[in-house]
């Protein structure tokens, strides 16, 4: 059910060839992930009348990256756990997402499954040209720590006049996305990949659909106001680097990771280019360097390109299916653009009471 970069996703390493692109858009010719979804289905014959879950990954053309089960396209995000504000969302809400979100993973920071999951503290600076609207968010009441940066913490950033110190949550996603699935494996859940064009398909075989299709809702079920964000990062080698630095208009970021430094990025809004551009690449090496000068000394590891599922607002809210006399019930859960990882844990949680009141009132298999 976390809803993060659409699973559109193209890379270059420094060890591998340099055509190495495996989506090039939304009619791409070649075999990408299109969505990812979650269903819950009730199949009394197989569960005694229990619950089984199934995570159906919607695929154009199957390619041994999609069998595998790993369809992921959120292995480039940076993971840092820092929300934006949503203009029709209340605050309460967005408080709740990301509280549970940020509870969820410290837990998982001080458990024994932290270094297979990949999520750690992570602690630094985040700058602003200009003093914020407002300089002390909602989500500072979360993050350890915050305060605002001192005049003397400030001359590293000269053209910058105001700054946040605080320590927050990372979770490296090419480790935390394949604990997450290998978790609902052992749970009991199942990965099928199928190419999916309508929902009404689904309807003889589930009692309740997640969609959690991300910027492909626009083609799924019809959403005029989900659009792409292009972001492009780049992975670094620049182990000296221990603190992350951000800069207030989320395009040039330097997050330190366990075996990589992650750099960025670009936010083009409906820009569905996959095939990774050199003149971001130089421009993100540029911007990020002007905030720490040692990284044009780092040996540049891998090049990503990903889209984020834009939109307004976040669209978790309910709705039924219906086909002859059967209902299904499906609760939708994307549009996060670049807080799928900050809020994912708690809009999940958001998401799944919703399907628990809704089959409360309405039982599977009920007879219209």
């Amino acid at each position: 059910m976390v809803n993060y970069y659409s699973p559109l996703i193209s890379r270059s390493q420094n060890n591998v060839s340099k055509n190495t692109t495996e989506a090039r858009g939304p009619t791409s010719e070649h075999a990408q992930c299109t969505a990812t979804e979650l269903y819950l289905y009730r199949n009394p014959s197989e569960r005694n009348g229990g619950v089984s879950l199934h995570l159906l990954l919607e695929v154009k053309l199957k390619d041994e990256h999609c069998e595998s089960g790993r369809c992921w396209g959120s292995d480039g995000a940076a993971g840092i756990l820092l929300p934006e504000v949503f203009p029709d969302i209340p605050l309460e809400r967005q408080r709740y997402w990301f509280k549970e979100t940020f509870d969820h993973l410290q837990a998982l920071v001080e458990s024994p499954e932290a270094p297979e999951a990949g999520v750690y503290l992570s602690s630094g600076y985040h700058v602003f040209k200009e003093v914020p609207a407002d300089p002390k968010p909602y989500w500072s009441d979360y993050v350890f720590g915050f305060r605002f940066m001192t005049d003397r913490e400030m001359k590293r950033f000269p053209n910058h006049k105001f700054g946040q110190a605080f320590t927050s949550i990372k979770c490296e996603c090419p480790s935390y996305l394949p604990w997450l699935e290998k978790r609902f494996r052992e749970s009991g859940g199942q990965i099928k990949c199928e190419k999916v064009t309508d929902l009404q398909q689904l309807i003889p075989h589930y009692d309740v659909i997640m969609n959690c299709s991300g910027v492909w809702s626009h083609q799924l079920v019809g959403d005029q106001g989900v659009y792409p964000v292009r972001g492009q990062i780049l992975k670094l080698r620049a182990t000296w680097l221990k603190n992350f630095i951000r800069d207030g208009d989320g395009k040039t970021y330097v997050y330190p990771g366990i075996n990589y430094v992650t750099i960025g990025g670009t936010r083009q809004k409906d820009d569905w280019r996959l095939e990774l551009d050199k003149g971001d690449s130089e421009m993100m090496m540029e911007h990020c360097s002007q905030l720490e000068p040692s990284l044009k000394k780092a040996q540049v590891l891998e090049e990503w390109v990903g889209l984020r599922p834009g939109r307004k607002n976040p669209r978790v809210e309910r709705e039924w299916l219906q086909a002859q006399d059967r209902q299904v019930l499906l609760v939708h859960n994307y549009g996060h653009g670049g807080c799928g990882i900050s809020l994912s844990w708690g809009s999940a949680l958001d998401a799944v009471e919703l399907v628990k009141k809704s089959l409360h009132e309405k039982p599977p298999h009920a007879k219209l």
